[in-house]
C-alpha cells in the first residue's frame, strides 16, 4: 500500500457516500477487484471498529455546524422577535447586559430538569435577563396549559415568575386543569382565567413561537438563544454561565 490505511478507508467511505454523475474508466473496478476491495474494507472495519465512531463523530460535528449556521442567520433576521417579543415575560434583571432566551414546553421533562439551571444563573448573576418563550409542542395538553399560562400572564404579569416555577416545577402533567389550579393558588380567579382564555392572541403567540423555532432549527425543548448562538438541549447551568461570561468578554458565546 502506498497510502496510509486510514487515508484509504476515508477515501473509500467518501466514494461510498457520494453520488457521482460519472466514473472515469481509470477509476472503474471489475467484479473481482470490487470483491477484493470490499473484503479488505470489511476486514479492516471489523478489526478497527473505532473508525466508524470517528466517522460518526465527524458527521455529527458537520451537522451541528450546519445547524448553527442556519440558526445564526435566523437570529440575525429575527432579533427583535426573539429578544423583545410583546408576548414574552422576562425574569431577572430587565436591563441585564446579557439576555438568555429559553424555548420550553410545560410538559417537557428536560425543561423541568433545566428549571434549576435558570434559577442558579439568576441567583448567581444579577445582571442577566432571562426571557421565557413558550413552545407547546407536546400535544393538546401543552396547548391547553399554554392558554392558561397566557391568560394568567395578561391578568397578573407580576406573578408570572411564580406561576412558571410552580407549573414547570410540579410533578403533575401540565393540563388546563393543573394550570388553572396553580393560577388560583396564586390569587387569580378561575372565572377570570377562563374569560381571558378566549382571547385570540393566544394563538398568535403560538404561531410566532412556531415560526421562530422553525427558522432557528429548534426541534425540541429546552433550547436557548444567547447572543448569536442557538443552544439545543439542557446543557446545564455551568455551560450557560460560560457562554454568558464570554458574551461580556468578547460579545460572542465563544471567544
Amino acid at each position: 500500500m502506498t497510502f496510509p490505511v486510514r487515508r484509504l478507508i476515508a477515501a473509500s467511505l467518501l466514494l461510498v457516500s457520494t453520488t457521482c454523475a460519472f466514473i472515469t474508466p481509470a477509476l472503474a473496478l471489475d467484479d473481482k477487484q470490487k470483491a477484493e476491495f470490499g473484503a479488505f474494507i470489511r476486514e479492516y472495519l471489523i478489526a478497527n471498529p473505532e473508525v466508524m465512531l470517528e466517522v460518526q463523530e465527524a458527521l455529527k460535528a458537520k451537522q451541528a455546524l450546519a445547524q448553527q449556521q442556519v440558526a445564526e442567520s435566523a437570529i440575525s433576521a429575527n432579533k427583535d422577535t426573539i429578544f423583545n417579543s410583546k408576548y414574552d415575560v422576562s425574569l431577572g434583571n430587565p436591563k441585564g447586559d446579557v439576555t438568555v432566551v429559553e424555548f420550553y414546553d410545560y410538559n417537557c421533562g428536560y425543561c423541568k430538569r433545566a428549571l434549576p439551571d435558570m434559577e442558579a444563573i439568576l441567583e448567581a448573576d444579577k445582571n442577566v435577563r432571562f426571557v421565557l418563550k413558550e413552545l407547546p409542542i407536546l400535544g393538546q395538553e401543552s396547548l391547553d396549559a399554554h392558554r392558561v399560562s397566557s391568560a394568567f400572564r395578561k391578568l397578573a404579569p407580576e406573578k408570572y415568575g411564580d406561576f412558571h416555577r410552580a407549573l414547570l416545577g410540579g410533578e403533575d402533567r401540565a393540563t388546563e386543569e393543573t394550570a388553572i389550579a396553580v393560577a388560583t393558588r396564586l390569587g387569580v380567579k378561575e372565572a377570570d382565567i377562563r374569560a381571558k382564555m378566549v382571547d385570540p392572541s393566544h394563538d398568535d403567540e403560538v404561531r410566532e413561537s412556531y415560526t421562530l423555532a422553525n427558522a432557528l432549527g429548534v426541534t425540541g425543548t429546552p433550547s436557548y438563544i444567547i447572543g448569536n448562538e442557538a443552544v439545543f438541549g439542557a446543557v446545564g447551568a455551568d455551560d450557560l454561565a460560560a457562554k454568558i461570561a464570554n458574551m461580556r468578554t468578547c460579545g460572542k458565546t465563544a471567544c
